[in-house]
Order: structure tokens, then C-alpha cells, then sequence
């Protein structure tokens, strides 16, 4: 099958390799000329482990190619995906503008019937306003599909080609016998295609991230309950989790979510809700935890320098928003970096991935390390806001020899208090 993917950005990219990966020939769009001559070489603009061995692969093959020309692409192909940006406005709303724009080219472009796949993360309705734009100008059939992603950053490449469910919204035969043909290959285990109305596939999205964003404030309040009454989180987490109706998976407490989702997905369902005239009272709560949740450590580090930072040197571990991700869209990190600076405290971080992406931000405002031990080399404090793997068995001889004050800030809750203690550490935790 031919197929276009329009928007190399996380998605895009992923969901256009992953579909060369089952023998389908792909052009991937982009208008960022300088970006796909990149990838026409063979470089992959993102990090997401597993990815760029399929991407290598698929353009060796000749399987997956890139191009600038929406017209020549379109030509080409049978399936169009949508894989665009939908930025949160000020209100947050999801801005459709890029969806909305390229749907109207599309109108102009197609001269044969082509299955139009709605792949961002979009509000409900949306896919009736692509049928328009298209509509106004086009002089053939198709059809409009919603087909949310449920990737996580890190795993996405397995979280393709080995899907839970596929989720898709339509209103069309034509169109679900083409989509059960493309999505036949990532099913053979059984996982179920869900078919579903347009506007309940758009919602789908929207609901299961919001509820895994509460389900991870949930535990973050229940954490802050634990340091009042001196309860241990980790206790009552597995408790908890081993509670089938509950499950095990994000119930992990820590300095609150970030990344491209989540936090865009929740405000955009409280706006839409707005919209309809519905007060989301859950979710309302949820961004103001979580908002508050990003800084929880800060005043403890303040005060255990007797709220005066200016001069100290705090090392910091992790500035992306999860592990296996340079994805920093609203990391917790970036918001302890900046009361720190704000603090005139010096800072010294370390990433596996994420470094580039926060100097582009913060210039020379920070120093960057070579790795984690150099980061706490002669610093006063450490403060750990990513959970990679390895930052979890570290050189505790070298951590202590580092850290002047051998206080170390955990916002991700890696090591066990005895321990800790046992070491001579001051080790500060979440929810224990």
C-alpha cells in the first residue's frame, strides 16, 4: 500500500516508519526543507530507542521516503495521515490551524478517492471540519478518519507495531475495509481494531490520557498525605496496586507529568468541556496539583540552605520529562532550573538524551555536564528530576565524596530511605 504521512514530528515520524516496517511504501511530508534533506541522509530528528534501526532499514529499502512536495505525495498515495502540531492556545484549546491548513491543500490536490487519516491528537468535531475544508474544493470521493495514537515516548516503536488496540473512528465501509487492510499486519495477535464513530474516537484519546494524568495526581496527593501523617507511599502503592480493579502501572508518585501529552490533553478537555457549558471538576483539580507538584521539592532545598541559594551549586539528574525521551515540553526540570536561577543558585545538569534541547533554551544561564559524576563533582546539593535507569545504581562513594552537604533531592524516589540513611546521606523523597 502507498501511503503519505504529513508532519514529521514525533508521530508522524514514527507512525510512517513503523508502517514501512510491514512492507508499505511511505512518503513522509514535511515543509521544513533543511529537516528532510536530514532525513533523505539517514538522520533521525528525534530520539526514541528502537526507532532509527527501522528508519535506516526502510530507506535503505526503499520503502520510506521524504519530500517537501505535498502535491507530488499525495499523487502518490492511496492513505493520507494527518500528523500534525496542535499547540494548546492561552485558553487551552487545541489550535488546528496546521490540520485545517493542509486539509484545505488537500481539496485543491486530490483527484482520486483517498482515505484522509486524522493521526494528532485533535478535539471532538474535528473530523467534520476536515471533511469541509477538503469539501470546498475537492472534485472526487473520500472519506475522513480519526485514528488516535496512544505511543509513549520511549516505547513508541513497540507501542506501534505491537498496539494494545487500535482505535478508529468512521462512518464509511469503504473506508474501514482500506483501514483493516493497512492496520491487518499489527493485529495478528488479536489485539482488537475498536471501530467507533468519529467524534467518540477523537474523545477516546483525550479521555485515556486525562485519566492517566489523575491517576498519577491521584498518587502524588496521596503522597502528600504520607508526609503529614508519616505513612510510607511506596507502603500503600502496593497496597494499592496489587488491586486488580486498580492495577500497578502509574501509580508511581513523584515531582508531577510533563511531555508533548498529557499536560496539552487535559487542557483541552477542560476547554472543550467549557465549550459545552460543562464544568470538568476532576481534571480542573488535576492541573492545579500538578502544576504545583513540578516545584514540591524547591522549598525544602530552599530551606535547607536557610532559604538562601544565591552562589550554591546544585547538580541536577534528568531534564527530560521521562526517561528514553530528549522530549523537555514541560519537564519538570525546566521548572526547578528556573527558580534555582531565579534563586542565583549555579546549576550543573546532566541528561543521557535531553542536553541539547535545554541549551537551546538556556544558554550559557547553566553548565552542562559530560556525565551524572561529573555533574556532582564539588556541587552543595542534588536534585534527580528524570527516573533514567542509570541513575539508579550509582557510585554512592562518588555521590558522597561530590556533594558537599550529602543532600540529595529525589523527585522520582530511586533509592530506599534505610538505605540512604545507612549511607549518611540527607535524603529527601517524595511521600516517605
Amino acid at each position: 500500500m502507498k501511503v503519505a504521512v504529513v508532519g514529521t514530528g514525533y508521530v508522524g515520524l514514527v507512525t510512517g516508519t513503523c508502517l514501512a516496517e510491514t512492507g508499505n511504501h511511505v512518503i513522509c511530508v514535511d515543509i521544513d526543507a533543511n529537516k528532510v534533506e536530514k532525513m533523505r541522509n539517514g538522520q533521525v530528528p528525534i530520539y526514541e530507542p528502537g526507532l532509527e534501526l527501522l528508519f535506516e532499514r526502510n530507506i535503505a529499502q526503499g520503502r520510506l521516503s521524504f519530500t517537501t512536495d505535498l502535491k507530488s505525495a499525495i499523487d502518490q498515495c492511496d492513505y493520507v495521515f494527518l500528523a500534525l502540531p496542535t499547540p494548546p492556545g492561552e485558553d487551552g484549546s487545541a489550535d488546528l490551524s496546521y490540520i485545517l491548513g493542509v486539509a484545505d491543500e488537500l481539496g485543491k490536490i486530490i483527484t482520486d478517492y483517498k482515505v484522509i487519516i486524522d493521526k494528532s491528537t485533535v478535539p471532538v468535531g474535528t473530523a467534520e471540519k476536515v471533511i469541509a475544508a477538503i469539501a470546498k474544493n475537492a472534485q472526487c470521493d473520500f472519506d475522513v478518519v480519526s485514528n488516535p495514537e496512544f505511543l509513549r515516548e520511549g516505547f513508541a516503536v513497540d507501542d506501534f507495531m505491537k498496539p494494545d488496540r487500535v482505535v478508529i473512528g468512521l462512518s464509511s465501509e469503504r473506508a474501514k475495509k482500506h483501514m483493516d487492510d493497512l492496520y491487518r499486519p499489527f493485529v495478528r495477535q488479536g489485539n482488537p481494531i475498536i471501530y467507533m464513530d468519529e467524534k467518540s474516537a477523537e474523545l477516546t484519546k483525550y479521555a485515556a490520557n486525562s485519566f492517566l494524568a489523575t491517576k498519577i495526581t491521584f498518587m502524588n496527593e496521596i503522597a502528600n498525605i504520607c508526609e503529614k501523617v508519616g505513612a510510607d507511599v511506596d507502603q500503600v502503592r502496593m497496597g494499592m496496586g496489587s488491586d486488580t480493579r486498580i492495577g500497578k502501572r502509574f501509580l508511581f508518585p513523584g515531582i508531577g507529568y510533563g511531555g508533548s501529552c498529557f499536560p496539552k490533553d487535559v487542557q483541552a478537555l477542560v476547554k472543550s468541556s467549557k465549550d459545552i457549558d460543562y464544568n470538568f471538576q476532576i481534571l480542573n483539580a488535576v492541573m492545579e496539583v500538578n502544576q504545583t507538584q513540578k516545584t514540591k521539592l524547591f522549598p525544602r532545598l530552599n530551606s535547607y540552605f536557610n532559604n538562601n541559594l544565591k552562589g550554591k551549586k546544585i547538580a541536577i539528574w534528568g531534564l527530560a520529562f521521562k526517561p528514553n525521551t530528549d522530549d523537555i515540553r514541560e519537564a519538570p526540570a525546566l521548572y526547578n532550573i528556573d527558580l534555582l536561577i531565579e534563586a542565583e543558585a549555579e546549576i550543573t545538569a546532566f541528561d543521557p538524551e535531553a542536553m541539547d534541547n535545554v541549551k537551546a533554551l538556556y544558554g550559557d544561564k547553566i553548565k552542562f555536564a559530560n556525565n551524572q559524576n561529573e555533574a556532582i563533582e564539588n556541587c552543595d546539593a542534588l536534585l534527580i528530576c528524570t527516573e533514567w535507569q542509570v541513575f539508579r545504581t550509582p557510585d554512592f562513594e562518588r555521590l558522597s565524596a561530590g556533594i558537599s552537604t550529602k543532600a540529595i533531592f529525589d523527585g522520582r524516589n530511586l533509592y530506599d530511605t534505610i538505605e540512604m540513611k545507612e549511607k549518611g546521606f540527607n535524603y529527601f523523597s517524595i511521600g516517605r
